[in-house]
């Protein structure tokens, strides 16, 4: 592994993984905005100026763009999160120059034209729709408004239908110019890339960005609670929730592996006994998500709620014996093992690697370091494991149901069987 990384004079951050038995290179715009530096009147333009970078520049149109890159067998896409964008390319190595000729233009240069923009307002909402009929999607949403509401940090990404139908073109161009800037934006490459050509040309390409603004965002402010949604469905679909912790927090890894120990896997606590003992769900499991500022530790649950009554107990029950009973030897190393052989796996993928050393940067504003990240996790413990399970599942529980709830049981006493 050679990482290495530049700054330019006008700020972009440039950094390189390079492999040299590869044939490919990943590369791409990494931006660090996301729904949460949204104002949320416009929840939904991060989305959306995501969709709309896609459709032309002066010199290409939308068909350029993906006709250009897939011309020569690569491809492209893009997403956007809570927290981040990017934009990137995967192909051979021999076309790198081709790649980041259109992503430079792409993000210096969109038209937003206002036939595309009305297209994708219908794309989107579409989209919004999809989520809307794919209950397991839509419960997550509605957690995270009830664990953060009346702040943008609670929002959905995609926005709302009505908010999407409405949005300017103006807005999309403020909202570029306000956060597309080197000092939000990195550039990251993964495979046969050499680091001082890439430098070179992203000199050569990289200068209409505007001046440096870094991105700012409202304090995250986890309130827990409830919100049941009572629809006509086959399954009832439960995400029990808890404050968890942000990415800086030395008790991060120690976090992830609680989850991979309680719901991580077949082999899991939760999976052994809600479904394997107790045969109450097809799907259970656990997954902790670190913010910049926050964290979130969340356990899904899909059943019949005719199973209701049963399974809230078994999982609450779970809850409470991880935070009383001693991990053992075999669960640590087994979790360990899943969560170190992620990673390394994960290296496995150009865009994977060239995903995390971005995001890496963005977080610590420092080069990601394999060897120290693997260091961290070998030396966790079983107390350390059970010390984070305690502070996290004493917070206040946010609950979100959705689909048939009727048997249910109360807030109040989902709270008193965890506090138990």
């Amino acid at each position: 592994m050679t990482l290495q990384s530049t700054k330019l004079e006008n700020g972009l951050r440039i950094v390189t993984d390079t492999v040299s038995t590869v044939e490919s290179v990943a590369v791409g715009i990494w931006c660090d905005v996301g729904t949460r530096h949204e104002n949320m009147k416009q929840n939904g333009i991060a989305h959306m100026v995501e969709h709309m970078m896609f459709n032309g520049t002066p010199t290409r149109t939308a068909k350029d763009i993906v006709e250009q890159i897939e011309n020569v067998g690569g491809q492209m896409n893009a997403y956007t999160s809570r927290e981040n964008t990017a934009y990137y390319v995967h192909l051979l190595k021999d076309d790198l120059s081709l790649a980041l000729d259109v992503l430079s233009d792409m993000i210096q240069r969109p038209t937003f034209p206002d036939v595309d923009l009305e297209k994708e307002r219908g794309v989107i909402i579409q989209e919004i729709g999809m989520v809307n009929d794919t209950p397991d999607d839509l419960v997550f949403d509605i957690y995270q408004e009830t664990a953060y509401p009346a702040q943008s940090l609670g929002t959905p990404i995609l926005g709302t239908a009505d908010i999407v139908q409405n949005m300017s073109k103006d807005s999309l161009f403020g909202y570029v110019k306000n956060f597309y800037n080197p000092e939000n934006l990195i550039l990251s490459a993964a495979g046969n890339v050499d680091h001082v050509d890439l430098v070179a040309l992203a000199e050569k390409l990289f200068v209409d960005l505007p001046a440096s603004n870094k991105s700012t965002y409202q304090k995250a402010d986890y309130k827990g609670g409830e919100h049941r949604a009572h629809k006509e469905l086959e399954q009832s679909h439960i995400v029990l929730g808890f404050q968890g912790v942000k990415k800086k927090d030395p008790d991060y890894y120690a976090a992830a592996l609680l989850s991979t120990v309680l719901g991580g896997g077949m082999s899991s606590r939760l999976f052994q006994e809600v479904r394997e003992k107790h045969g109450l769900v097809y799907s259970v499991y656990s997954s902790h998500t670190g913010y910049s500022d926050d964290g979130q530790f969340e356990i899904y649950a899909g059943t019949g709620p005719d199973k209701l009554t049963k399974l809230i107990p078994v999982i609450c029950d779970e809850v409470q014996r991880i935070c009383q009973e001693n991990i053992s030897s075999d669960e640590l190393q087994r979790a360990k093992s899943q969560l170190r052989s992620g990673i390394l796996m994960g290296r496995e993928s150009m865009l994977s690697r060239a995903n995390r050393q971005a995001k890496h940067v963005m977080s610590f504003d420092e080069d990601f370091n394999l060897s120290s990240l693997l260091e961290k996790i070998e030396k966790i413990n079983s107390q350390d494991i059970q010390k984070i399970a305690t502070k996290i599942f004493k917070t206040q529980p946010t609950l979100a149901a959705l689909g048939p709830l009727e048997t249910l049981e109360s807030y109040d006493k989902i709270q008193k069987r965890l506090a138990a």
